[in-house]
């Protein structure tokens, strides 16, 4: 079993904390990336960016000082957004390591696929990004179906807690016979369920932490997840969508 989740845009250096481990898989990829994003000025990078002038400033210099293979921080430590404060892997213990380490990928525009403790470089790359070159009109194009090709060689199952921005540069491209499962953190408004973005995020990186706390590897007892006072919800459920409720007593 596998589980897949998003990276997030803000990222930091960390080359204490831990070690990473190795480089990432998709390497020579990432620099056909990068020399790519090297060859456009600074408005044509803001653009594609879509941020401010000081974050713009900021990406543009790291772009241009980014190496590969030094002064590297494990992935999964290398995020700061919302759904990594809530996984916490600052304060894993070595067997929640262990677990993330055998069952988690990191889905990038920049990197493909990254494992946990993969050495990376701060780098601004969303996979929507409208990034093109002769062989591709986007990042999907780019990618093609090299993600999902590696991830259904390595398990037959795989847990999506990515958002569909990411999802979707793999599922696209799934065998039939690979389980996909994805799994919604829902509230009831008006009749329907629905998602709230932030909260989302919350949940996803409680469920990575909930599943690495109690060494889930059977997709069936993530339906035991009851973080943030979500339910499972087998009526709204099937085989491919884990359905996840709010009660209305706890909507904000």
């Amino acid at each position: 079993m596998k589980i897949i989740i998003s990276p997030a845009k803000k990222m930091n250096i960390d080359t204490d904390s831990l070690p990473h481990e190795a480089l990432p898989h998709f390497l020579p990829e990432a620099k056909a990336l990068l020399g790519k994003l090297k060859s456009m000025d600074y408005h044509e990078l803001k653009k594609l960016w879509a941020c401010s002038d000081a974050l713009a400033k900021m990406n543009f210099e790291r772009l241009h000082t980014m190496d590969f293979e030094n002064k590297l921080t494990p992935a999964i430590l290398s995020y700061e957004g919302i759904q990594y404060q809530y996984m916490a892997p600052g304060v894993f213990e070595y067997n929640q390591y262990a677990y993330i380490k055998k069952h988690l990928y990191i889905v990038s525009g920049m990197y493909g696929l990254l494992r946990p403790f993969d050495g990376v470089a701060p780098y601004r790359l969303e996979m929507q990004a409208k990034l093109s070159g002769d062989a591709y009109k986007n990042l999907y194009g780019f990618w093609k179906d090299k993600l999902a090709k590696k991830l259904s060689e390595e398990s037959s199952t795989i847990i999506n807690l990515a958002s569909k921005e990411y999802s979707k540069s793999i599922s696209n491209d799934l065998p039939k016979n690979i389980s996909f499962i994805t799994c919604f953190f829902t509230q009831l408004k008006d009749g329907k369920l629905i998602e709230k973005g932030t909260e989302c995020k919350m949940a996803r990186g409680e469920m990575v932490r909930f599943m690495a706390e109690n060494n889930i590897s059977d997709p069936e007892n993530i339906k035991y997840f009851d973080k943030l006072n979500y339910k499972f919800s087998d009526k709204d459920s099937n085989k491919n969508n884990f359905v996840f409720i709010k009660p209305r007593n706890q909507l904000k």
